[in-house]
């Protein structure tokens, strides 16, 4: 028997395919009787009860789909609101981090490591709380690290009443980055002291070799002056002001003689002698128009690395432990390679520790891996003496070939290959921690480190 809902939807079908009444299976046909009030009003009412049926069920689901989706929406935000609060909570203790980090390295007034990290903690949690997050913890990926880089912050709640452990819903991970990519002479000018030769300001280690090639030169007969040596940024505006073309005389930012390298030299009757004898000190013709004009490229990248105001005059800073003061001061000036740079390389490969060994097989102070120390004639690298020279020999190679003290760190780190591809410090943790800690410790000694320093960046 056909009930009323059943005939709703057979009736409601065929409306819709326009196929009309249904076919009567063949047979003799019944009287037709015309339709009477009754019929017509209960089927009006069947279909009246069907719509009101569909009716509700849509707007039941209606209802629960706002439930569902208003709960998602609900988790959705909750969690991006945690995770904004890891977020904010990791930057600004990295920016805390960035600020205080030069006080690692001031001795008795500075920070100690374990200070730098509880005012890091400190900051990571005061910051995760204001943005709500009920629970956060701080901790630092370097591990024992002499002088932490990166922090790692999750907020979530508390596993259980009175316990320091949190369950994270959102972690962040912040950290101090050295430049990603550097141009081979830097940025800026040259901010280290500055040494006179007839006047003129050059970089210490430039009035060094220009003594020696003077000498060579007066040896020959020939008496070599200088005309023009360091030039600050402002005082090249001035001369661009006043002879505005780019071929003669360089726009202030751009000039190599905010580098401290570059040494216009004479008289005319030397040019022939320098084109012949100057690279064998170490000093390059600029341009093939300016036959005064010579570059000092044994030192490349170290400008404003190495020769700063703190420490003694051989450019050492305070924390070299007295017995390496001596063998560190020879080295940079057999190398031309800045005396704080591989004090700092020291203190981070191995804490001035002549017998340290790494996992990885690197050996003695300057931890030399034993096929680079061959490479280099270090016979026994926890010879320290001998391992301070080879350092310098190395870093040396490595700044003529990038130009730059971050790259040249780099590939003391991870080895040259990785920097030549893609001309940049290499995204591996390990090499950027490295870079980032020596360029942190040569700005704690108050030397401005090249390529614009350490940035405050969010890793994940």
């Amino acid at each position: 028997m056909t009930g009323p809902v059943e005939r709703f939807r057979a009736s409601a079908s065929r409306f819709a395919r326009g196929a009309g009444p249904a076919r009567r299976a063949p047979g003799p046909r019944p009287a037709r009787r015309a339709p009477g009030p009754h019929s017509a009003a209960a089927a009006l009412r069947d279909a009246r009860g069907q719509a009101g049926l569909l009716l509700l069920a849509v707007m039941l689901a209606v209802v629960v789909g706002a439930f569902v989706l208003g709960g998602v929406a609900r988790g959705v935000a909750a969690q991006g609101e945690q995770q904004r609060a890891a977020d904010l909570a990791a930057l600004a203790a990295a920016q805390a981090m960035h600020e205080a980090y030069p006080r690692l390295f001031e001795g008795e007034t500075g920070l100690t490591v374990a200070a730098y990290r509880a005012l890091a903690t400190q900051v990571a949690l005061d910051v995760g709380r204001r943005n709500g997050a009920t629970a956060v913890r701080a901790t630092f990926p370097g591990g024992t690290s002499f002088a932490p880089v990166r922090i790692r912050v999750a907020v979530g709640r508390r596993a259980a009443v009175r316990q320091r452990r949190i369950e994270a819903t959102a972690t962040a991970e912040a950290e101090l980055a050295p430049p990603a990519t550097i141009a081979p002479d830097g940025r800026g000018e040259y901010t280290g002291p500055l040494a006179h030769r007839q006047g003129k300001p050059m970089r210490p280690d430039v009035a060094q070799a220009f003594d020696r090639m003077a000498a060579a030169a007066r040896a020959d007969g020939v008496t070599l002056s200088v005309t023009s040596g360091f030039r600050s940024n402002a005082e090249q505006a001035v001369l661009f002001a006043r002879n505005p073309d780019p071929k003669w005389v360089a726009p202030p930012g751009r000039s190599l003689h905010r580098l401290g390298t570059e040494l216009d030299l004479g008289p005319p009757a030397a040019y022939g002698w320098l084109a012949r004898n100057a690279s064998r000190f170490g000093f390059e013709q600029r341009y093939s128009w300016e036959p005064w004009h010579y570059g000092y490229v044994r030192s490349a990248g170290t400008r404003s690395v190495g020769y700063g105001p703190t420490g003694d005059r051989s450019g050492l800073p305070s924390f070299v432990p007295a017995r390496y003061r001596a063998a560190i001061a020879r080295a940079a000036q057999r190398w031309q390679v800045g005396a704080a740079v591989l004090a700092a390389q020291l203190y981070a490969e191995s804490n001035f520790n002549p017998l340290a060994r790494s996992r990885a097989g690197a050996q003695g102070i300057a931890q030399f891996m034993p096929a680079t120390a061959k490479a280099y004639g270090l016979a026994n690298p926890f010879d320290a003496e001998r391992a301070i020279d080879a350092q310098a020999h190395l870093m040396h190679d490595l700044l003529r070939q990038f130009g730059a003290v971050p790259l040249a760190l780099a590939a003391y780190n991870a080895g040259p290959a990785p920097v030549q591809r893609c001309g940049c410090i290499p995204p591996y943790p390990e090499t950027r921690d490295y870079v980032a800690k020596i360029l942190g410790l040569l700005g704690g000694i108050g030397v401005a480190p090249p390529g614009g320093g350490l940035t405050v960046r969010l890793v994940r």
